[in-house]
């Protein structure tokens, strides 16, 4: 009988466990910071095309959106139709079905370089809805069982380049950076610096507008914001600036130069420094103290660095370090404090995909659809290369101790 009763205890214990154990939501680009970090466990360090593969489906539609994941949903954006249908599809997280495909708005296809998409940006979800932002610079939010809660076009966005950054969630506003061209100039605004790039808030309940942020002169660019100071400041790079606004009003707080159109990394952040890239023209990684005020060009670049500058995929900090994947595919570790070249290394293949950190491992996938298992440290210390075989643009989502990876045409669940 006491046996009987520590056998019901136990089960009962590790029942209670499991209810704990639900692991983390990966709700938006880059993981619950926006840096690219996980505090999952016992993830996988191998796998193939036929190893550690829980799943794999096919998707319907196209995008180069980044997968995200609430509990047992994972959700991604595509366009059908040649662009024309953006649909929102959530899949079970369990067994890959697809629990429904939303069609959410109709746009215009038009001008977008070849390795963009219509559905590039990532969505984000509070738990209730997901939010999502397409080509023509329709807004969206669907409730988890994919009905339409409302759509704000007020934004008529146009770039030559396509969309490419992700909104994000500051409390209850859903905060876009809209950094495009003239429709009827395109060297405006690409090649011709103007005054129309914005940085919008919307009401998550209703899609209406609370603010827009202005930059001033600036060019196309493609950069996911973060946020800092307690979410009390949103840090937004476009084209030529990379500045801080008050999440409150929509104010601009300070700005910095960063001369460049067609900047994509994400920006990094950590020790009180925000890492950031510059785009064409003049490739530079800057480090920038916060705390500013108005231009802070001159007072609050900590340092900069020409060799190493980060193109395609995110920066990752990782203290001390500051890892940047270069146009050529070198990638650079620096010193975080000084930008201080430590170690170099040529990689195979072309990384558009932002890097992850989690388990004391960073994973870094390229096109190729092979990701690098790397130990951080002031040395390269390769740990595994695992090949899908698929075409990759899209960066890895990670929760409940899986990696989640859409490649052009699947999306594949990969755990123990």
């Amino acid at each position: 009988m006491r046996a009987m009763t520590r056998l019901t205890l136990c089960f009962v214990c590790c029942l209670a466990m499991g209810d704990f154990a639900t692991g983390e939501d990966w709700m938006r680009f880059r993981g619950p910071t926006g840096q690219g970090f996980s505090s999952e466990v016992n993830l996988p360090v191998r796998w193939s095309a036929s190893k550690n593969i829980k799943w794999k489906i096919s998707l319907p539609g196209k995008g180069w959106s980044s997968p995200i994941v609430f509990k047992d949903q994972v959700f991604l954006t595509a366009a059908a139709e040649e662009g024309v249908s953006c649909r929102v599809i959530c899949v079970n997280r369990k067994d890959g079905s697809v629990a429904w495909d939303t069609e959410v708005h109709r746009q215009k296809p038009g001008a977008m370089r070849k390795q963009n998409s219509y559905a590039t940006p990532t969505p984000v979800t509070d738990g209730k809805h997901v939010y999502s932002v397409f080509y023509d610079g329709a807004v969206t939010a669907v409730d988890l069982a994919g009905k339409i809660a409302w759509k704000n076009h007020d934004v008529k966005f146009f770039s030559l380049h396509g969309l490419g950054a992700s909104p994000i969630l500051s409390g209850d506003q859903l905060i876009m950076p809209f950094d495009g061209s003239s429709r009827e100039e395109t060297k405006i605004g690409w090649k011709v610096p103007w005054d129309k790039a914005l940085v919008v808030s919307f009401n998550a309940k209703d899609g209406a507008v609370r603010w827009k942020g202005k930059r001033g002169e600036s060019r196309v660019g493609h950069v996911t914001p973060i946020l800092v100071n307690k979410g009390n400041q949103v840090v937004s790079a476009g084209g030529d600036r990379v500045q801080g606004f008050d999440t409150a009003t929509g104010k601009r707080i300070w700005s910095v130069y960063s001369q460049g159109e067609g900047v994509t990394p994400s920006p990094a952040v950590g020790d009180g420094l925000i890492y950031t890239s510059s785009g064409f023209e003049a490739p530079t990684l800057r480090a920038i103290r916060l705390g500013g005020k108005g231009d802070i060009t001159k007072t609050h670049v900590a340092w900069e660095q020409k060799n190493g500058v980060a193109a395609l995929s995110s920066l990752l900090y990782v203290k001390p370090y500051l890892y940047s994947i270069s146009r050529d595919n070198i990638l650079h570790c620096l010193q975080g404090e000084t930008g201080e070249i430590v170690w170099r290394k040529r990689l195979s293949g072309t990384y558009w995909a932002s890097p992850v950190y989690a388990e004391g491992r960073i994973y870094i996938l390229s096109e190729d659809g092979v990701t690098l298992v790397l130990r951080p440290g002031d040395k390269y210390d390769e740990i595994a290369a695992n090949d899908l075989g698929d075409r990759c643009f899209a960066s890895m989502a990670v929760s409940q101790g899986n990696f989640y990876i859409r490649s052009a045409q699947h999306l594949y669940c990969i755990g123990k």
